[in-house]
């Protein structure tokens, strides 16, 4: 992910490192390369926009161009602003202390891999939090949703609600809490349906559960593959329900990578995990610091020990 905007990145930063002393006009050409370079990524236009503004605005100070090293300084800028973008040095872990069970809520367009990836985080909480996680399905659009999810569990050893057919989405989050209750469950996922667009009926939908089943977190899950409308997906959502955070599925095939780096500025939320590979255990907590180091090709030597 980011291969080509970290090339053309590192290929400006280069020829800033290669001057030894900098004037403005050679900063300001660098960041309009930059700028450029943020767009064929795929990153929106008044996020990139946005960015080299504060950009340009501490790389011109006296303090960079009169540094022993300019050209580092330059870097170092807009690796804290790409930081900063990303959603701050930190990694936002989920919201899992609250009085059991805690309602986690997926919500998304359809095929932007919602159903697997409510897999992945209920492994991940069970496993990494020692909690005891519960999923249950309440698309009933989707043909086999619901059996989709109820596989997934099995392969994950996580329990599902059992399928009730002909039962509609607010019951079925009704019958989930209930059960959730039951059996002492501590994480309750519920894996809502999804439409090929944003419409009226889905997030009329989405209200509706979201009154019943009272989430402590509501994450939008956003294909990164789809660049741009990503962006605009993400900003449709946040407009209409209250998101806690984003995660985005498929980082591992996007080489452009604009969805990540567009989406916190868009949502003002948080990403906090990204899907790297189709396996159940791809899915891994979002490091905005990590990630800034990436692009910049500083490489992400913390992630590789962690692996």
């Amino acid at each position: 992910m980011f291969d080509t905007l970290s090339d053309r990145l590192t290929g400006v930063f280069d020829r800033l490192r290669g001057r030894g002393a900098l004037n403005e006009s050679d900063v300001r050409e660098a960041m309009r390369e930059v700028r450029i370079a943020l767009l064929e990524a795929d990153v929106a236009l008044p996020v990139a926009r946005s960015f080299i503004d504060k950009v340009t605005e501490k790389a011109v100070g006296q303090q960079v161009l009169r540094s022993v090293t300019p050209g580092q300084q330059v870097v170092k800028i807009v690796n804290d602003e790409l930081v900063e973008m990303l959603g701050g040095e930190q990694a936002v872990p989920l919201m899992l202390e609250a009085r059991p069970p805690v309602v986690i809520m997926l919500v998304g367009l359809q095929g932007s891999g919602k159903t697997t990836t409510t897999a992945k985080l209920a492994r991940l909480i069970r496993e990494k939090h020692g909690k005891k996680p519960m999923m249950a399905s309440l698309d009933v659009a989707r043909p086999a949703a619901q059996e989709q999810l109820k596989v997934l569990g099995e392969q994950v050893g996580v329990q599902t609600l059992p399928i009730v057919p002909g039962q509609q989405p607010v019951d079925i989050a009704r019958r989930a809490l209930d059960s959730a209750r039951l059996q002492a469950v501590d994480v309750l996922l519920l894996d809502t349906a999804g439409r090929l667009h944003v419409d009226e009926a889905l997030m009329a939908e989405m209200k509706a559960i979201a009154e019943v089943a009272a989430p402590t977190e509501v994450l939008l899950v956003v294909d990164s593959l789809t660049g741009q409308d990503a962006v605009n997906v993400a900003q449709s959502f946040s407009d209409e329900v209250p998101l806690t955070g984003v995660i985005l599925t498929r980082m591992d095939g996007d080489a452009r990578g604009g969805a990540a780096l567009s989406m916190r500025a868009v949502t003002g939320k948080p990403i906090k995990f990204a899907g790297t590979g189709e396996k159940l255990d791809a899915l891994e907590p979002f490091h905005p610091g990590r990630v800034a180091g990436r692009i910049l090709g500083m490489g992400d030597i913390v992630s590789i020990v962690e692996k």
